[in-house]
């Protein structure tokens, strides 16, 4: 689960991590008196959507300005003016893709002298199962764009979860981000209140771009983007309360309802799939024979026909879809529930697109029987790669 950036900094700040002085604005009509509440002289307006490269970000509309989602005002007066002329307009970026999205909350904060501009980020590093830090010199510019041009500027490094994070961590950092004095002293301190944030919250990823440097030595997070495990959000109920849905797909937040793991791609085949190994398979090989999945979405071992139908239904809702693959290996999924789940979305919803059905193991002669005395119009296959070579031929047909 994302959240925006101002509730990102309201958790840095709990924690003790030095962030400036902000103020969200969820109404247009609450923006005069948002920049009112500080003092400036410089106040820094900023769209909040859950995607980076918003101060390089275009406004689709022509009214909201050309000056990006993120712009310094020099006067209360100006920062609501840039609130008033962003709110509610559609920002694209890098990371929304051309259709963008819509600001439906602002964040107004304090502006700051910068001496540097410095990144840091912290994630759970799969090979060592620790946490790792992420720093480097080049802040202020995509992580991903300084691995390729300069990978020796950034420095990784992990946490042994039994130690917890130590003073050499500290000075690691204040090596890898070449700071000297104040700076220094200080980085230790805030990457251990970080640490503990990350840890205190279950987050899955946290980055900082820029941490900078003010003048007097200072080091304070100018920006926060920070997302949670879904998994242990149970224990975090009022990390919840901050989920903004208007940010997230509506199929998405339709499968999280039932418990489905379920991710929007742009392609034109739906697929359902039991197991993340398994539907990683079944889109790899769509690409491979020259199509392109409209969606990742696993019903998990378990599944209940209820569950099978929702998600029959989250694919069928989605209009880039012109195909569909069923692909199930019945374990602990029986096949003859999968077999009844597509059966009742189907006469739900109607079929109007190809469907091809691919089910081995548990019970599967019996799920094969249900979708045959069903009468539906369903494509039989043996395996993966007939599966997939059918679906595919079935909708370039179909074009």
């Amino acid at each position: 689960m994302n959240i925006h950036e101002y509730q990102a900094k309201a958790i840095f700040k709990k924690y003790g991590v030095p962030v400036n002085a902000g103020v969200p604005v969820l109404s247009v009509d609450d923006a005069e008196t948002a920049a009112n509440a500080l003092p400036g002289p410089l106040w820094v307006v900023k769209s909040q959507i859950h995607a980076g490269g918003r101060g390089k970000g275009k406004f689709k509309e022509a009214d909201a300005g050309e000056k990006g989602g993120v712009r310094l005002a020099k006067s209360a007066d100006e920062a609501a003016k840039f609130v008033r002329e962003m709110f509610g307009k559609t920002l694209v970026t890098v990371q929304t893709g051309p259709a963008g999205k819509q600001v439906n909350r602002m964040y107004i904060e304090a502006g700051s002298d910068i001496e540097k501009e410095l990144y840091l980020s912290m994630l759970v590093d799969r090979e060592t199962s620790r946490i790792a830090f992420v720093a480097s010199t080049e802040g202020g510019m995509d992580i991903e764009e300084v691995a390729h041009s300069a990978p020796e500027k950034i420095v990784t490094f992990s946490i042994d979860p039994v130690t917890g994070f130590m003073p050499h961590h500290g000075r690691t950092l204040a090596k890898a981000l070449q700071l000297t004095g104040t700076a220094a002293k200080q980085i230790g301190p805030v990457a251990e209140k970080l640490y503990a944030a990350f840890v205190g919250t279950d987050m899955a990823m946290l980055e900082i771009n820029p941490l900078i440097v003010t003048p007097a030595g200072n080091v304070v997070a100018l920006d926060g983007k920070v997302s949670f495990d879904s998994n242990a959000l149970y224990r975090h109920p009022d990390i919840v309360e901050l989920r903004d849905v208007t940010e997230e797909d509506d199929k998405e937040i339709e499968a999280s309802k039932y418990d489905l793991a379920y991710i929007a791609l742009e392609g034109t085949i739906g697929c359902m799939v039991n197991g993340a190994g398994l539907a990683m398979a079944t889109l790899d090989i769509i690409k491979l024979y020259g199509e392109s999945p409209a969606n990742f979405l696993d019903v998990g071992g378990g599944a209940t026909e209820e569950k099978v139908t929702a998600a029959f239904k989250i694919i069928t809702a989605d209009p880039n879809v012109k195909g569909i693959l069923v692909n199930i290996f019945g374990g602990i999924m029986k096949c003859d529930v999968i077999a009844r789940g597509v059966i009742a979305a189907v006469k739900t919803v109607g079929l109007t697109v190809p469907l091809v059905v691919r089910l081995e193991g548990t019970n599967v002669e019996e799920g094969k029987q249900i979708i045959r005395e069903s009468g539906l119009n369903v494509i039989p296959a043996d395996d993966l790669d007939d599966a997939a070579q059918k679906i595919v031929a079935a909708v370039k047909e179909a074009a």
